[in-house]
């Protein structure tokens, strides 16, 4: 176990450090000016070419990117360009608001998709496993702010059970995390009723089967926690981009997470709270991925850490 830790933080550290520059070198390459989004349309030359060199973007890129790399080992994510801040005192103010939302996004994609998927799979080939694959690609197919809005309209707006935006509550939670749950429950349930379906099918279910086990027995304690396995890698892979990338859903439902923050800094060019993110996200999809490879055996003994 332990040398499978130590190989695995090892790829961990490299995965981030090709995240880090690969997103330095694009965001380098950009065609838009952050200094000019720092001095203003009416800013001198003068003036320009000064905050150039106070901000140390005159300098070669990898010169800019050590520099960075530097920092970021010992903590520093730099200051943001137009806010004047720590980039990791933004993040910190931003983070249990996004872990939250992650938190009940994951609960509700599962409680849909997986239930959806088990009862496909237990009827398959009836009209009921064709409706609900269905339902699982219109979920997956709709865009995020339509069912978002949607969301609001009817429960909002219209039956005024839920807030129509903002933090605080477990009613702010509610229809943001229900909308992303929406949104990965197709996955998950197709997903499950694939694996499920297989799982039925092995030679110890039909045995279980012989014993005179019952239905329910059988599902809870023999099928289902073999089929789940697959289910554990999507569930890493969820938690870094629910961090990061829920754009979206946060805009829609005016929830201040990170993801929020992004956008505001991709609007402004603000590259150190871009960065910041970032390897936010990258390390919490590297992390998801190690933990659900940790869970995966006590899960399935059969299955050996190497």
């Amino acid at each position: 176990m332990l040398g499978y830790l130590v190989r695995r933080l090892v790829q961990s550290v490299l995965i981030l450090l090709g995240v880090s520059f690969i997103t330095f070198v694009l965001l380098y390459v950009l065609p838009a000016d952050p200094v000019r989004q720092i001095a203003g349309r009416s800013a001198t030359a003068q003036t320009v070419e000064n905050i150039r060199q106070q901000l140390g973007l005159d300098q070669p890129m990898l010169v800019q990117y050590w520099r960075y790399l530097s920092g970021l080992v010992q903590g520093d994510m730099g200051r943001s360009y137009l806010q004047k801040t720590e980039v990791s005192t933004l993040i910190a103010a931003r983070l249990p608001a996004s872990l939250l939302l992650m938190a009940a996004g994951i609960f509700c994609e599962l409680l849909i998709g997986l239930t959806l998927g088990v009862i496909a799979a237990i009827f398959r080939g009836r009209s009921l496993d064709q409706g609900l694959m269905v339902t699982s690609f219109v979920a997956v197919s709709a865009p995020q702010f339509v069912v978002g809005l949607l969301l609001l309209y009817v429960f909002a707006v219209q039956l005024g059970w839920f807030p129509i935006g903002g933090y605080g509550t477990a009613a702010h939670l509610v229809l943001p995390a229900v909308t992303l749950g929406i949104m990965g429950s197709g996955w998950y349930s197709r997903m499950m009723r694939s694996s499920m379906v297989d799982v039925l099918r092995q030679d110890y279910i039909r045995t279980a089967r012989a014993k005179g086990l019952t239905r329910r027995r059988i599902l809870l304690r023999h099928a289902l926690p073999n089929a789940i396995l697959p289910i554990i890698a999507m569930i890493g892979i969820d938690i870094g981009i629910f961090m990061g990338g829920i754009v979206v859903v946060e805009s829609v439902f005016g929830w201040p997470g990170i993801g929020q923050l992004a956008w505001q800094a991709i609007q402004r060019v603000d590259i150190p709270i871009i960065m910041g993110v970032t390897m936010v996200s990258a390390t919490a999809i590297v992390l998801g991925n190690l933990l659900a490879d940790l869970v995966t055996p006590l899960i399935d003994p059969r299955i050996k850490l190497r």
